[in-house]
């Protein structure tokens, strides 16, 4: 069976499937979601650290200092810090790597606290396993110093080279710290006294926004017989908090209000790795569809050609080659209406190829028949 005939077959499949199916298995795409899973409190985020420091201990995987001067000259200014004094001079250690550490400070954490690191090379150390990160502090965007990383470094890859081979596996040069760094400075973050709070949506939609402002309100008219929300665009929903109540208290009571989240109509294709994923509002218009397979065989028959009796020829090898090239254009199909997730999984089925699939829906959208947003990455 030629790859035009299976798309011929797979649109046949899906014509002949009932709507109602189609529109059972679409029925239950929402769901119900809770506020905090959709929707982030202002004033509750993460704040981003980094700093620069030393990784030490390594078997000769670290930094050569002839290509990674910044190694050395931190090298000689810890060892300075540590009253022991550097000869002048190239020094040679292979043990040292230069790294930047990265972490995310959390909301509302207090001094003492511990939180992950993130340890990557600098330099052109070839791999940071069984290292150990010397004290490092770590800055916020304002230049002061939030947190101090130190421990020993975790990788999740390795690299083995001998003079000939070399077998790697992962990222060697990147490794985090498990509870690697602790909290010295907390980030002023508080809802105490804070009657105005504001709802962000992770994926801004109005019909999302609406339906989160009418759940919280029919919440908050049960509870303290007002309304408290109003929606102010599709990402932002502001919130009152009720008097006699605490705004951690208000923020615990409606965190946990259920939601049926909307979501637009999407097709998401990534040709790189041949993934599609299509959303479950995805439908397209009457469209005709045909798509032919070219084959091209090329075939290499040599041969031998002998020199004339008597003669000062040689024999030789002649080229030849046969070239045969085969189309087959298969008929046009009429698809009206129905679901694209049917046709993929249609598709799919007799075995066709992403590519092929990925060509199709492309065409379908340049003829405006795709009742979704394509995005290609």
């Amino acid at each position: 069976m030629n790859r035009a005939l299976a798309i011929l077959l797979a649109l046949a499949l899906v014509l002949a499937a009932p709507l109602g199916a189609s529109a059972g298995a679409d029925s239950g795409k929402g769901g119900y979601s809770r506020l905090k899973d959709v929707a982030s409190i202002t004033g509750s985020r993460d704040n981003q650290l980094y700093g620069y420091g030393l990784v030490v201990g390594l078997k000769g995987t670290g930094d050569s200092l002839r290509n990674s001067p910044f190694t050395e000259q931190s090298m000689r200014s810890m060892l300075d810090n540590l009253g022991i004094a550097t000869e002048l001079g190239q020094m040679r250690s292979r043990n040292v790597a230069a790294v930047v550490v990265t972490a995310n400070l959390p909301p509302f954490v207090r001094p003492g606290t511990r939180i992950d690191v993130t340890v990557s090379s600098l330099g052109d150390a070839s791999s940071l396993l069984g290292g150990t990160l010397v004290l490092t502090p770590l800055k916020g965007a304002d230049a002061e110093i939030y947190a101090a990383a130190q421990g020993q470094v975790v990788t999740s890859g390795y690299a083995i080279e001998g003079e000939a081979e070399e077998v790697s596996r992962g990222v060697p040069t990147a490794a985090r710290i498990p509870n690697g760094a602790i909290v010295e400075r907390a980030v002023a973050a508080s809802f105490e006294g804070d009657n105005d709070l504001t709802v962000q949506l992770r994926n801004p939609d109005f019909t999302t926004a609406v339906r989160l402002t009418d759940s919280i309100n029919g919440f908050a008219r049960r509870t303290w017989s007002n309304a408290v929300a109003r929606e102010v665009d599709a990402r932002t929903i502001s919130l009152s908090v009720p008097r006699g109540i605490s705004p951690a208290r208000f923020v615990a009571a409606i965190e946990n209000i259920p939601v049926t989240v909307d979501q637009p109509a999407r097709v998401v294709i990534d040709e790189r790795t041949g993934t599609i994923v299509i959303g479950a509002d995805v439908r397209i218009s009457p469209v005709a569809i045909s798509q032919g397979t070219l084959a091209v065989a090329v075939t290499e028959l040599p041969q031998v050609v002998q020199p004339a009796p008597f003669s000062d020829g040689v024999t030789a090898v002649e080229p030849r080659s046969i070239v045969d090239v085969e189309q087959t254009d298969g008929p046009i199909s009429i698809i009206n209406g129905v679901s694209l997730s049917e046709i993929a999984a249609g598709l799919n089925r007799l075995g066709v190829k992403p590519t092929d699939t990925i060509a199709i829906l492309q065409a379908i959208k340049s003829a405006g028949a795709l009742q979704a947003e394509l995005v290609l990455q």
